[in-house]
């Protein structure tokens, strides 16, 4: 209650003065004006309110200080609605949510094709050593045509 009787005295009018100015900006709902939003909305327009903020706890009445506190998230929720980042956070997709789409449009069922690909005998099964071919390949007629190693 101290708090409150010292806000109305003289040398605290312009605590009072923007106590009022805060309450009236936190009723009204006034739209904030594009280029006070584009500077709120970065994070250096952030910590700057952040800084006021903190030191207005520090240094005024703590109903004021509340007060700001209360009016700098309005201004920053109205700034990034103003900007347009508020609507491109809630519905542009992340990361994770694109790539929990992309795993469910690749579970594909077990095809008749894996089945008889799969059931096919390989023609070297891994890990088995090279054997030596039963057959021994012949050159056909090169047609005067220059040999792969380059030599003439």
């Amino acid at each position: 209650m101290e708090s409150f009787s010292s806000l109305f005295k003289k040398q605290h009018m312009g605590e009072l003065v923007l106590v009022i100015l805060f309450i009236v900006y936190l009723i009204l709902g006034l739209k904030t004006p594009e280029p006070i939003a584009n500077m709120v909305d970065t994070l250096v327009g952030k910590i700057v309110i952040i800084i006021i903020v903190i030191s207005l706890f520090m240094y005024s009445n703590p109903i004021l200080a509340v007060l700001a506190l209360l009016v700098a998230f309005d201004l920053m929720r109205r700034s990034s609605m103003a900007t347009g980042l508020d609507a491109l956070q809630k519905f542009a997709p992340s990361e994770e949510k694109k790539m929990t789409q992309f795993t469910a449009y690749n579970q594909f069922p077990y095809t008749l094709e894996q089945e008889v690909v799969a059931k096919m005998s390989p023609i070297m099964k891994s890990g088995s050593s090279l054997t030596q071919a039963s057959y021994k390949p012949l050159l056909d007629n090169l047609y005067d045509a220059a040999p792969l190693t380059g030599s003439n």
